[in-house]
């Protein structure tokens, strides 16, 4: 209803206008439009690096503003220009073609004015339409019940009329913009009504590199926004928090994640539905890994047969004291992080226990056949085999054996 409502204002209203004004400067505001339309996009990407001066940091916003400022634009040149030829046209008939000529362009002039100015209200009607269209189809996807802005439940209203309208249909053919835009906001849809999947998230391979950098290190430790996340609040007071804040401020960090995402969006909406990457699954060392400290054990006896009784209780007390907390994250771009690796240090006393002393280790990995090469810091290469959710690392002192994370 709201859309057939602005249609007809717009109808009424625009061929008040077109009659008033004349054919000339409708006429060119009505090519405005069309070419302000289809140079908005290509175009208006070149105002990137004037907008961000102005201190937008947000990859989205700037990727909206600079065409919607080109279209104005363009918009603009096409209406001074209507001025300037009306007026050339003007002069001519006032004052060189004679009383009756100008009088039968007066007329011709109004008329046609008229159903220009109708022309332009289709236009209008029609762009109004897309704008509602892509933008309701994310928004839409991030509301639950009635914690969403009074201007965002309104765009979602209209983008509903849109589409009971049949207007979507006709957005849905002019639609400028890529198909990865859709899948995106399915994306965060899907993320934002499923809190619980932010921890999967995280676990995308390729996103494991991602992960482990401060921001995202800090906003995956804050408890205060765990809590939050849990109550499914406005979309608004998510992008609010501090710490959500720190990323989406951060351009470098975004283009980052969306280099990152692009090539993969159907395989991360799959992975977040399913826990299965078609994309990285083949390679089986890519992933979160758990110590399982029961196994390294195991591997220990495997490999030292004749292991004494003694021997086996005291490596057990190294490896709980130092490993209780060691995961390893092997990423796509061939990078490998041990997190909280402990070392063991002798205590002040010769009588009080040994203290642990943690630190994260990085280095890279590569495959040779089906075991993997770890280079790790200033140790050993190490060798890395995974047998179904099992991954055993053996070259240093003690062999370390990893659970698989999901």
């Amino acid at each position: 209803m709201t859309i057939w409502i602005l249609a007809l204002v717009l109808l009424g209203s625009l061929g008040v206008v077109g009659f008033n004004m004349g054919v000339i400067r409708v006429g060119f505001s009505l090519l405005g439009l069309i070419v302000g339309a289809l140079l908005a996009f290509p175009l208006g990407h070149l105002l990137n690096p004037i907008i961000t001066i102005f201190g937008m940091k947000n990859p989205f916003f700037i990727w909206v503003t600079g065409p919607f400022i080109m279209f104005v634009i363009v918009l603009a040149i096409f209406k001074i220009a209507g001025i300037f030829v009306h007026k050339k046209v003007d002069v001519y008939y006032k004052y060189k073609a004679g009383d009756l000529r100008m009088g039968l362009w007066n007329r011709l002039n109004t008329r046609l004015g008229l159903c220009v100015g109708l022309a332009n209200a289709v236009v209008y009607v029609i762009l109004i339409s897309l704008v509602i269209y892509v933008f309701s189809y994310a928004t839409s996807q991030m509301v639950i019940g009635d914690n969403g802005s009074f201007t965002v439940r309104a765009l979602n209203v209209m983008g509903k009329n849109v589409d009971s309208t049949g207007m979507a249909k006709v957005a849905a053919a002019i639609d400028p913009m890529p198909e990865s835009y859709f899948q995106a906001s399915d994306i965060i849809g899907l993320i934002y009504h499923n809190d619980l999947l932010e921890a999967r998230l995280a676990r995308y391979p390729a996103f494991l590199s991602l992960a482990e950098r401060p921001q995202f290190q800090a906003i995956a430790n804050d408890k205060q926004y765990t809590e939050m996340r849990q109550r499914q609040p406005a979309f608004s007071e998510i992008v609010d928090h501090p710490e959500a804040k720190a990323i989406l401020d951060n351009p470098d960090l975004l283009k980052d994640v969306w280099a990152a995402m692009l090539p993969n969006l159907k395989d991360l909406e799959n992975y977040l539905r399913t826990g299965q990457s078609a994309t990285f699954d083949d390679e089986k060392i890519l992933g979160r890994w758990d110590i399982d400290l029961n196994g390294v054990m195991n591997v220990v006896r495997k490999m030292k047969p004749t292991i004494t009784a003694a021997e086996v209780a005291r490596v057990k007390r190294v490896v709980v004291a130092a490993f209780s907390k060691m995961t390893l994250v092997a990423a796509p771009d061939k990078q490998v992080y041990i997190k909280n690796f402990g070392t063991l240090k002798p205590g002040p006393k010769p009588t009080a226990p040994p203290t642990v002393e943690y630190q994260t280790l990085q280095g890279t990995w590569s495959a040779d056949g089906g075991k993997y090469q770890l280079s790790i810091g200033g140790k050993p290469t190490l060798e890395g085999v995974v047998e179904a959710d099992k991954l055993t690392v053996t070259g240093d002192a003690l062999p370390l054996r990893f659970d698989k994370e999901y």
